[in-house]
């Protein structure tokens, strides 16, 4: 049941407009609050990026009643044969899987429903063979291994690992640079996960730079770190910079803002 599908191809994506209220989203440390126009010219951006990679973006209309609902990551799991709506641990965010659910019922024929504890797609990463799920204060041990059995209903093997303490999501340390290759944090690195892996460390001082994402022919990385931007340019790498310093004071990075599938 591996998955050999090449896991950074996409023709296809979901994102969501920011709400005004994106300002009260969720965050670890107060580090002031985005401006909405920030975040709308940072999002526009990405979609424009998105573009230029060869996606087809269906763009869905702001939900006022959730702030963090531009990550669109969390709420649903997309593949090739069908998607997996998830279950978040944060009251504020619960009625966002709720408000995807239609999209997704009328882009994908299969359609699976977390049955029990939490997951956000935050703490999943595909890889060639495996979908990584890490455990974290957003994803307990319950909602990981049932979302091991859904997985398994598409076709797919599921692997739980842990996240680092004090790190909101799995993928907040972490991205896949290709097939074989993974963008971590030094912390994440140290745990043994990436076994069997090759592992590019982001340099010290830019630890949120791990949250870059990888889109056909192109890596997207935060503008505001020019020391990953040089060291994947110097591995081969094809680098777009993006802004995501809005973003980035409620939490997020790159993979959030995005559900990405290949549509055959």
């Amino acid at each position: 049941m591996a998955n050999n599908q090449n896991p950074t191809r996409f023709n296809r994506a979901i994102v969501r407009c920011p709400a005004h209220s994106v300002a009260h989203g969720l965050r670890a440390d107060n580090v002031g609050n985005p401006d909405y126009q920030g975040v709308k010219a940072e999002h526009n951006a990405y979609i424009a990026a998105l573009g230029l990679a060869g996606v087809e973006v269906t763009i869905l209309p702001a939900l006022e009643e959730y702030p963090d609902s531009i990550f669109v990551e969390d709420p649903a799991l997309v593949f090739t044969k069908g998607s997996i709506i998830l279950r978040s641990s944060a009251p504020s965010r619960a009625g966002e899987a709720s408000a995807m659910a239609p999209t997704l019922r009328d882009t994908f024929d299969t359609v699976i429903e977390l049955p029990k504890g939490h997951v956000e797609g935050g703490d999943v990463l595909y890889t060639r063979d495996t979908v990584m799920i890490g455990l974290s204060a957003r994803t307990d041990r319950a909602g990981a291994e049932a979302l091991v059995q859904c997985l398994g209903q598409l076709g797919k093997k599921g692997r739980i690992v842990q996240t680092p303490p004090d790190v909101l999501h799995f993928k907040t340390d972490c991205s896949l640079l290709d097939p074989d290759t993974v963008l971590t944090t030094a912390r994440l690195a140290r745990s043994g996960v990436f076994d069997g892996l090759k592992t590019i460390r982001v340099p010290d001082g830019e630890e949120a730079a791990a949250n870059a994402l990888r889109v056909n022919d192109v890596v997207f990385v935060g503008a505001d770190f020019p020391k990953t931007i040089d060291l994947l340019t110097s591995n081969g790498y094809r680098v777009v910079p993006l802004p995501t310093t809005q973003i980035g004071k409620i939490d997020a990075g790159l993979s959030c803002m995005s559900l990405r599938w290949n549509q055959i």
